[in-house]
């Protein structure tokens, strides 16, 4: 018999934000940056792979760390951080990893031969004169890449528009060479930023960072954190690089907009930003996401819950659940971390207090990293 899952689905002393989870052969692989216990800076980790069996998402294996962050070339000495992954099998069945470093504006590669073993530097992503994306003027910084491989092409998607910068227009995306590394086509812009989506059906909820692809029934959904910072959204095209419109969101981690419990306009725990995709393992779909932890925005942890389709193809939004993987209420037997049904953090009481009935009490009197008091949660 199977043990059940519960959200985090990781160990408590792991920390794996901005999954990327990628089904290759009979295992999934949960690709994402790494905070640490009580961290102070977001990424300072070396970037750690966990894999689970597709019949099995409570069973999760460490990999190890596949690649460090003084691997890059530019960071020898390991000054700089390693921001949120993705990973793509490339033409020629390598594995592909895509990242930035916190303090650079360009895209780094590296190349494994497997999809969980050390990956080694591969490249800059560039465009035919060799000059560097992000690098070119006019070029917008790099950020948070995500990638799909179609046959010979790459897409690779990027972005980063603060919500006070009108200098960045949106989110983008670059088709490669099949070398991985050579812009063949773009950059070419797709969810507008706050100040650029006027007319765009995107108001409320444009583009602020975290790409990520993927491809169902013809469809591309483009999955992004939105300008708010707590919610994951979608948007939908027939093509890759042009003509998406908003979706809707997926999940939003203090579960704005979920009314089956509580007032809708109210959220129901300290938000933070919010970082993930889907996936669909065995015929069931999730989504992959992150919450905090610990009193700060720097020890953040994977959480995972499952989503459904519509005959339209849009997707209703995930409630954030203590149950995840489970896929329903936890048994009533049996015995569970307290871990798993509270934040540990609040940053705003005001937001809570005005609540009606007891379901919720995130007063914290005392340092909330120190001494705080546990929020209660219904483990749905």
């Amino acid at each position: 018999m199977k043990k059940p899952g519960f959200n985090p689905y990781l160990p408590s002393w792991e920390y794996v934000p901005d999954g990327e989870p990628h089904v290759f052969g009979d295992r999934v692989y949960v690709y994402g940056s790494h905070d640490h216990f009580n961290g102070y800076v977001y990424c300072p980790g070396d970037y750690v792979c966990w894999s689970a069996p597709v019949c099995d998402l409570t069973d999760w294996t460490c990999e190890g760390v596949i690649y460090k962050r003084t691997d890059d070339p530019e960071n020898g000495d390991g000054e700089m951080c390693l921001y949120a992954p993705d990973v793509t099998q490339g033409p020629d069945g390598r594995y592909y990893l895509y990242y930035v470093l916190d303090r650079l504006p360009i895209v780094s590669a590296a190349v494994c031969d497997t999809p969980a073993g050390t990956y080694r530097f591969y490249g800059y992503v560039h465009y035919l004169d060799g000059t560097l994306l992000g690098k070119r003027p006019g070029d917008q910084p790099q950020f948070d890449p995500g990638v799909l491989t179609e046959g010979e092409t790459t897409w690779l998607y990027t972005g980063f528009c603060r919500k006070n910068d009108p200098s960045r227009i949106g989110s983008m995306v670059c088709a490669l060479e099949p070398d991985m590394v050579t812009v063949k086509e773009g950059p070419d812009f797709l969810i507008p930023d706050a100040f650029h989506s006027q007319g765009t059906g995107f108001e409320g909820h444009e583009f602020f960072e975290a790409s990520s692809i993927r491809k169902r029934n013809g469809l591309y959904y483009l999955i992004y954190s939105s300008i708010l910072g707590h919610e994951l959204c979608y948007a939908v095209s027939r093509f890759p690089n042009r003509d998406f419109t908003y979706g809707g969101v997926i999940v939003s981690n203090n579960d704005s907009y979920i009314s089956t419990y509580k007032p809708a306009e109210r959220p129901m725990y300290y938000g933070g930003n919010n970082h993930g995709s889907i996936v669909e393992i065995q015929g069931q779909w999730y989504v992959f996401y992150h919450r905090h932890t610990n009193g700060t925005n720097f020890s953040r942890q994977g959480c995972i819950e499952p989503i459904t389709f519509r005959g339209d193809g849009s997707i209703p939004q995930a409630e954030m659940t203590s149950c995840g993987p489970n896929q329903g209420p936890l048994p009533g037997n049996g015995t569970y971390p307290a871990y798993i049904a509270c934040n540990l953090y609040c940053r705003d009481e005001s937001a809570f207090t005005a609540l009606p009935g007891d379901w919720m009490d995130c007063r914290f009197p005392k340092s909330p990293r120190t001494d705080a008091a546990v929020p209660k949660h219904r483990a749905t």
